[in-house]
């Protein structure tokens, strides 16, 4: 999208064979100009030469070993020191006017649910570190550690005077032009594949968060760029354009590709209405517009890449 602009773009990976292992890089190339620059989280100044002259960074880069032996160190650590490895670089090219942050709803959502239905969540709610450290419900290193970076790099944003904006994502699905995915697209297209250990994954988010909240990939690369561009944005946004049950998304995907046989009663009985709401608004004040806001846009576009990747087999 960057590149359709008419931007120049420089990125990175985190070896240099790593061109050879994702051509889609190559591939984007041919778009405009694109240069890719070999960094690491772990390696300090490594995104100097990266970011060397750029108006805005986006930073993407996130440890997502959900099964780390030592979470602390492994996750939450590296997550936070590897944020500040880049914003430091960001701070000596001495020309970012933005830094674009990735956190996650997981930074948003994690933390006792309410009694009752209908609760929303906006970019004043923060997961409970203690009540995840103390729980340790799957994936809870990786919630602590977005929300931790997140306030790091507020704090050093301010320390040293450079403008940052978080962007807070929900499951982000739909097609791009990587050919290797991991987590997100598995996970959404597990009630189709029948993948046991996924669709556990899902259960887990329904039941932590009181929803599943989802975006299409499209639109939040659109929501960065906005808000990279959009002088008046500030601090964090949430940007997810709906939220599902687990219950109500197999009802739907049991209707819409019945020959997946979506195994509708192993969610029988749980809720089918939203507990939570994790809300936009925000964002959305601000001038930006979803494209993607309904589950059969989402969908038709996320079960044909699944298909093209051979994660659904037809």
């Amino acid at each position: 999208m960057l590149l359709q602009k008419v931007y120049t773009v420089k990125t990175t990976v985190r070896k240099s064979d790593d061109m050879e292992n994702h051509p889609h890089l190559k591939d984007l190339q041919a778009l405009g100009p694109l240069e890719v620059f070999r960094a690491d989280l772990e390696d300090e100044g490594s995104f100097d030469e990266a970011v060397a002259g750029c108006d805005y960074a986006f930073l993407v880069a996130a440890p997502m070993n959900l099964h780390a032996e030592n979470p602390e160190k492994e996750v939450i650590e590296l997550a936070v020191s590897g944020t500040l490895n880049a914003m430091r670089s960001c701070v000596r090219a001495g020309t970012v006017k933005r830094v674009i942050l990735t956190s996650s709803v997981a930074a948003v959502a994690g933390r006792p649910l309410p009694l009752g239905d209908s609760h929303v969540l906006d970019e004043e709610s923060w997961s409970d570190v203690e009540y995840l450290r103390v729980t340790k419900a799957g994936g809870w290193a990786y919630n602590v550690s977005k929300v931790l970076m997140e306030k790091a790099a507020r704090t050093f944003a301010q320390d040293s005077g450079i403008s940052l904006v978080t962007v807070c994502p929900a499951f982000t699905v739909g097609e791009a032009p990587a050919t290797i995915v991991h987590t997100s697209v598995p996970v959404i297209l597990s009630l189709l594949t029948g993948d046991d250990e996924k669709i556990r994954s899902l259960e887990l988010v329904d039941r932590a968060s009181g929803s599943i909240p989802m975006v299409h990939v499209h639109d939040l690369c659109r929501a960065k760029i906005f808000l990279a561009e959009e002088e008046a944005a500030s601090g964090r946004y949430i940007c997810s354009s709906l939220d599902t049950t687990l219950a109500e998304l197999a009802t739907f995907l049991a209707a819409k590709y019945p020959q997946y046989n979506v195994n509708t009663d192993r969610f029988g009985g749980r809720p089918e209405k939203l507990r939570v709401c994790i809300s936009s608004a925000k964002l959305i004040g601000e001038g930006f517009e979803f494209r993607y806001k309904a589950l059969d846009e989402i969908y038709d576009d996320v079960v044909n890449y699944g298909r093209s990747l051979g994660i659904l087999p037809y």
